[in-house]
């Protein structure tokens, strides 16, 4: 009898047990499928070029990153512009906005399109987050679309000597700096008297050939024209007692006070007679 009794009180609880399994899976909801993940209409993916693989940026130096756009909404879309901001790491603190880039250029159905942003770096070296967006219109509204957003290290570019940009930097300095203080050595430096050259007298060249001395003065008869050194004809008159008149006594003339050229002229004439 006792064993009847145990088979019997197993028998009863296994078939509690099966029962209430019975009634849980009837009374458990049926499982609903998760929503899919809905589709963007413009899908945006940034990425810094192959020769920046650790994603670094630059200071004073001009840094690019690479947006590749698709357009998969089936409607027409157009790219207005790209635009960034820093901020600190720590406080999430606002550092400064990049500048926005403009484009305009309309998206097509399924083709992507890669869209180069540069931008320049003036911060101090060490980690930020950088942030940059996409926005574009969609029916004839404008949605802006996260492109990149993740922590980056400042770095100093690397310094050679053989840099042309430091050298073309210091040589324009130099030139700025030495033209001021060259200004500023004539605006401010006492200036010294000015002494003034003693000029010699003019030496006075002595006359060329002879010279003919009348009186003070002195004259070169080789400059004097001819017809001037022609001395004037008059006819001899005796008056009543045998004297000379004035004409006469001018053309008693010595020869000596004639000219070299009118003894030629005359000596020739009277060859001819």
């Amino acid at each position: 009898m006792r064993l009847n009794l145990f088979l019997g009180t197993t028998l009863s609880l296994v078939a509690l047990v099966f029962s209430s399994q019975v009634v849980l899976e009837q009374k458990a909801p049926a499982e609903t499928p998760a929503p899919a993940d809905p589709v963007e209409p413009v899908v945006v993916t940034a990425a810094f070029p192959q020769s920046n693989t650790f994603g670094h940026i630059f200071n004073g130096e001009k840094n690019t990153i690479t947006l590749t756009v698709e357009n998969r909404s089936g409607k027409s879309a157009t790219l207005v512009s790209v635009g960034g901001a820093v901020y600190n790491v720590q406080t999430e603190a606002l550092i400064k906005n990049l500048t926005a880039l403009k484009f305009s250029r309309a998206l097509k159905q399924g083709i992507k399109l890669q869209v180069p942003y540069t931008f320049y770096s003036e911060f101090k070296p060490g980690d930020i987050r950088l942030n940059v967006w996409l926005d574009h219109t969609l029916d004839n509204q404008t949605v802006r679309v996260g492109a990149y957003d993740s922590i980056v290290t400042i770095v100093e570019p690397e310094v050679s000597i053989f840099d042309f940009k430091m050298v073309s930097t210091y040589l324009v300095t130099l030139a700025l700096l030495t033209g001021l203080g060259y200004v500023a050595y004539q605006t401010f430096a006492p200036k010294r008297p000015r002494t003034k050259k003693r000029t010699a007298p003019a030496a006075v060249s002595a006359p060329v050939g002879a010279v003919t001395a009348t009186g003070a003065g002195g004259y070169q008869e080789e400059w004097i024209p001819e017809h001037h050194m022609r001395k004037p004809k008059v006819a001899r008159k005796k008056s009543g007692g045998g004297a000379l008149t004035s004409g006469d006594e001018f053309s008693e003339m010595s020869a000596g006070e004639m000219s070299a050229p009118e003894k030629e002229k005359k000596a020739k004439g009277k060859g001819r007679k």
